[in-house]
């Protein structure tokens, strides 16, 4: 898959400095800070009228968006292509249920800390290695994560609980609201908030320097080595900020779902994870919720349509990857950017055809 974006290179001299104000008026941080308040008040008043089994889908977009966005912070700011993001995703999830079932007197906040601590342990690890590789090399080497990670809990069924994993309850809820809000009302909101403002640190970062850093690395490392970017400590970094984003997604699916097995963190999670950043557009936030949505979503429906068709088991097993599979080429062959690359050409065109009529 090409990491390069079709977007001009990124300038980056000595002298550089980021946009103080946003079109707006207003500094980035305070933009960002009232637009994710404004998309919480959202989702806090749609859990209200919503059953639950929404609420949990809800939840489940979440922590994919966060997932993918630290994705596409790595793949597309970056260019760094990365086949075992679900690696993380397992390191998160299995770090919060251990210090759930272990260290019960730690608060859930703390947890998801932990757990994005250990992911960009490992992520720093990992990033260590894959500095040094490029193209194919550097996807087979995260491939390999993906695949050999999920088969530590087999050596240690004691500590990781083999096949089955972990099973645990996070009681995250202040008992103020215990009897009042429904737990998949709660969870949606502690996934939400977390995700919010994770996305917060992404946008402010990949706008400010270190933002034009990692496009500059992506574009040209040999320019950007001129320019005096070391380019192995900026892709480690990228790799450490994506590893954190999946362990809080990892962590987050943990508490939604009550626990922690090894199927969930197959290669195909990776694969598919790879899959919606592409499906949103590369190099977007905005596309990262597109492919956050179309996960869960284009799943539902086609496990809807089985359902409504009664077709046999096979059939509805791979329906929803199959269908997954087909609008992504069709996107892909209709808006080469993804959803939020056709989104932003429709918004110029309906610009350019206002102006024209005044």
């Amino acid at each position: 898959m090409p990491a390069k974006s079709t977007a001009p290179p990124a300038r980056l001299t000595p002298g550089t400095r980021a946009p103080a104000r946003t079109p707006s008026g207003l500094p980035p941080l305070v933009r960002h800070l009232l637009l994710a308040l404004a998309a919480l008040a959202v989702i806090v008043a749609l859990t209200f009228v919503v059953d639950p089994f929404t609420n949990v889908r809800l939840a489940t977009v979440g922590y994919y968006l966060i997932a993918v966005a630290g994705l596409t912070l790595l793949t597309g700011f970056n260019g760094q292509v990365s086949l075992g993001h679900g690696a993380f995703m397992f390191i998160g999830a299995y770090t919060v249920a251990l210090l759930v079932l272990h260290v019960p007197s730690l608060p859930f906040w703390a947890d998801l800390l932990l757990a994005a601590a250990a992911s960009g342990v490992a992520g720093t690890l990992a990033g260590a290695a894959a500095a040094r590789l490029h193209g194919p090399y550097l996807a087979g080497a995260t491939l390999a994560l993906a695949v050999g990670l999920p088969a530590v809990t087999q050596r240690f069924p004691d500590l990781l609980g083999g096949s089955n994993g972990l099973a645990f309850t996070a009681n995250s809820r202040p008992a103020a609201l215990a009897g009042t809000i429904p737990t998949p009302q709660w969870q949606a909101w502690v996934v939400w908030t977390t995700v919010l403002l994770a996305l917060v640190v992404l946008a402010n970062l990949t706008r400010s320097r270190f933002g034009r850093t990692l496009r500059a690395v992506r574009d040209d490392e040999v320019s950007a080595e001129l320019a005096g970017i070391h380019i192995g400590r900026t892709k480690i970094l990228a790799f450490v900020l994506s590893a954190i984003c999946g362990g809080l997604a990892g962590g987050l699916q943990a508490f939604l779902l009550g626990t922690a097995a090894p199927g969930s963190f197959t290669p195909v999670l990776s694969l598919s994870l790879l899959a919606a950043m592409v499906l949103g557009g590369i190099g977007s936030m905005w596309g990262a919720l597109w492919g956050a949505l179309a996960l869960v979503y284009f799943q539902a429906w086609s496990e809807d349509l089985t359902h409504a068709l009664d077709l046999g088991t096979d059939i509805a097993n791979n329906l929803p990857l199959a269908v997954y599979g087909v609008v992504l080429i069709v996107v892909v062959l209709a808006f080469p950017q993804g959803i939020q690359g056709g989104v932003r050409a429709l918004w110029t065109r309906l610009r350019r055809t206002e102006e024209g009529h005044r």
